[in-house]
C-alpha cells in the first residue's frame, strides 16, 4: 500500500465518520443502524491508514527510539481504538433501539478494566503518537511548522464539539498533504544481476 495514499484516506475516512455521524443524530440520537455500522467502519478503515502513516512518519523521523516508541504507542492507541469501534458495531446489532444500546454500553463498560484501557487511556495513546510524530518531523524540519498545528487543531476540535469532527479532519487532510508531498520512497539495496 502506498504511504501517499494512506495519509489522504485516513483523514478522508475520518471524515466521512464525522459526517454519517451528523447524519445518524439528525434524528435526535444515534444508533442503532446503518449509519452508525457505516460510520465506524469507515473509522476503522481509517485506523488501519492511520496505522500506515505512522510506519512512514516514523520512517521519515529517521526510524530512531523516540520514533519507534512514538509508532509503537500510536499502534497500541489505534488497537484500541479498532476495539473500541467493533465493540460500538456489536452493540449496534444487538438492540433494538438506543436506550437498548445504553444498557448495553454500561454492562460491557463495567467490566473491570474496560472503560480505562479501550475507552480512556488507549484511545489517548492514538491522538498523543499522532501529535509526536508530526512534531518530531517538524523540529527536523521535514515538515513546516504549521503542519504540527492543524494536527493538534484536528485533535482538538472533538474535545470541544463532536460534531465539528468533519472540520478538525479537513485540517487533518491539510497537514498530512503536506507530510505526503515530502515523503519520498525508502531506497531498496539494488539486486545483482544473475551471471
Amino acid at each position: 500500500m502506498s504511504p501517499k495514499f494512506a495519509f489522504v484516506a485516513a483523514p478522508v475516512l475520518t471524515f466521512a465518520y464525522g459526517v454519517i455521524r451528523l447524519l445518524d443524530g439528525l434524528d435526535g440520537s444515534r444508533g442503532p443502524g446503518l449509519a452508525w455500522t457505516t460510520g465506524h467502519l469507515a473509522f476503522i478503515g481509517a485506523l488501519v491508514f492511520f496505522a500506515v502513516t505512522f510506519h512512514e512518519m516514523r520512517r521519515m523521523a529517521g526510524g530512531g527510539r523516540l520514533a519507534a516508541g512514538l509508532a509503537w504507542t500510536g499502534y497500541v492507541g489505534i488497537t484500541t481504538l479498532i476495539t473500541q469501534f467493533a465493540i460500538d458495531i456489536v452493540i449496534g446489532f444487538r438492540s433494538v433501539d438506543h436506550a437498548a444500546m445504553g444498557v448495553q454500553f454500561d454492562q460491557v463498560q463495567a467490566i473491570p478494566g474496560v472503560q480505562q484501557v479501550i475507552y480512556d487511556f488507549g484511545p489517548a495513546l492514538f491522538f498523543v503518537a499522532q501529535i509526536g510524530l508530526v512534531l518530531q518531523l517538524a523540529v527536523q524540519r521535514r515538515v513546516k511548522a504549521w503542519t504540527p498545528v492543524l494536527v493538534i487543531a484536528d485533535v482538538l476540535v472533538p474535545f470541544v464539539e463532536k460534531d465539528f469532527m468533519p472540520v478538525g479532519a479537513a485540517f487533518l487532510l491539510i497537514s498530512y498533504l503536506a507530510v505526503a508531498r515530502v515523503s519520498v520512497p525508502a531506497v531498496r539495496p539494488a539486486v545483482p544481476a544473475a551471471v
